[in-house]
């Protein structure tokens, strides 16, 4: 199997998702507990449960594309190793 992308390409791509995880995991946490500072002015969402809910689409998303890229520094390395 060949790799799509080139494993500078899908290490960056693995270390953005990986992060993207981490940060959109406790923004959604604080809607889903209604913090104060998510829910605290006159300008936010009334329904922090559905903001949370949406939130967690995009870290399913995110956890996809980190396993895609893993998956690609996997081949590549395998990919190196028989050419050796």
């Amino acid at each position: 199997m060949k790799a799509i992308v080139s494993p500078a390409k899908a290490w960056f791509c693995t270390v953005i998702s990986a992060f993207g995880i981490v940060i959109l995991s406790v923004i959604a946490i604080l809607f889903k507990i209604n913090h104060e500072s998510m829910m605290g002015s006159i300008t936010s969402p009334e329904n922090g449960d559905e903001v949370a809910k949406t939130i967690f689409g995009a870290i399913i998303l995110y956890i996809a594309f980190f396993i895609f890229c893993g998956f690609q520094i996997f081949v590549s390395r395998r990919q190196n190793k028989i050419q050796l």
